[in-house]
């Protein structure tokens, strides 16, 4: 897995710190980990186990424990903490810093940021955008929408109609994230994040008609930057050979990045409307995921016990994009 990095500069710009002091561009500064450092037993002198690739989160507890040394005892300790040259050190509540810590940064080059938050909003904002942008993450063929509030990832075959369906979602009233190629990252061990490349974002490819623009066509509401992928639906070419689904007890996954999303497929023929089914299936995986099952009510309604049902096996592609129909 390739190892990704954010800009310090990207960082500032994120949370607005103030600068207290830059060494250098902070556009050249790449941040690699996204813990956090809070220096506790480092305050005391204890650095056995300190990272110094992660920032270095200081607030108003460790500002207190540092105004209560002697003076000679606290250039020490920061000398010891910036010596070791953390990417950045932030300060919260927008505490002045002391000067032994002003004159460690300049001494040892570390740069030295400001936030107004308290420390605690300050450190779940921080780590939140650093787990985005460090998070692992994979480029797959296909298309991204939001359908009802749920993110939809369309895959299949090219010409089977991916692009064509997102564009009547869109028309009614839904969203695009992304089409031809759908970037997605790992945000935590369940949740993946789909977006665009930036060079091609809010463009769609329709055969016949060439490159349009969904956001000049449509208006702003019609696009979104990000979105969370709640469902997979894959598009075949309807196969009269094949048996497909019709009860809803099938359970299979995509497996990205380690992350098992719900799949389902859904065979393309003239006639059938694909954005409706769609439509229709975002609304019943937002029904199953608040408890809801459909196929249960029928066969409860008709006297049959759906727990005693013979369930298929729970199955995962993990190449969920080149799996045989």
């Amino acid at each position: 897995m390739p190892e990704f990095s954010v800009s310090l500069a990207e960082i500032i710009k994120e949370e607005s710190y103030e600068t207290l002091h830059m060494p250098a561009d902070p556009a050249n500064v790449l941040i690699k980990s996204s813990d956090l450092s809070r220096p506790g037993l480092e305050l005391a002198g204890f650095f056995d186990y300190y990272d110094s690739s992660r920032i270095v989160v200081i607030g108003r507890s460790e500002m207190a424990f540092l105004t209560e040394m002697e003076l000679k005892q606290r250039v020490e300790i920061m000398d010891a903490l910036f010596s070791r040259q953390a990417p950045a050190v932030v300060i919260t509540r927008g505490i002045d810093p002391l000067p032994e810590m002003m004159s460690a940064a300049q001494r040892y080059h570390v740069p030295l940021l400001r936030s107004p938050e308290p420390t605690s909003s300050a450190v779940a904002r921080l780590v939140a955008f650093l787990n985005i942008q460090l998070a692992p993450r994979v480029t797959r063929h296909g298309v991204l929408v939001e359908v009802y509030g749920e993110g939809i990832l369309i895959t299949g075959d090219s010409g089977v109609g991916k692009s064509e369906t997102a564009i009547e979602l869109v028309k009614r009233g839904h969203r695009l994230i992304a089409d031809d190629a759908v970037e997605l990252k790992r945000a935590s061990n369940k949740t993946l994040v789909g977006s665009s490349p930036e060079n091609i974002r809010h463009f769609i490819e329709l055969r016949g008609v060439g490159i349009i623009n969904a956001r000049r066509i449509f208006g702003m509401g019609a696009v979104k930057q990000t979105e969370k992928v709640d469902m997979i639906i894959h598009l075949e070419n309807w196969d009269s050979n094949k048996i497909y689904d019709r009860m809803g007890m099938g359970n299979e996954f995509g497996d990205i990045l380690g992350v098992e999303i719900p799949l389902i497929t859904i065979p393309v023929k003239p006639g059938r409307n694909i954005a409706v089914i769609i439509e229709v299936a975002a609304m019943n995986n937002r029904q199953k995921k608040l408890g809801y099952n459909a196929t249960h009510e029928l066969l409860a309604s008709l006297g049959m016990d759906a727990d005693a049902m013979p369930m298929e096996p729970k199955t995962v592609y993990k190449d969920w994009i080149t799996r045989k129909s």
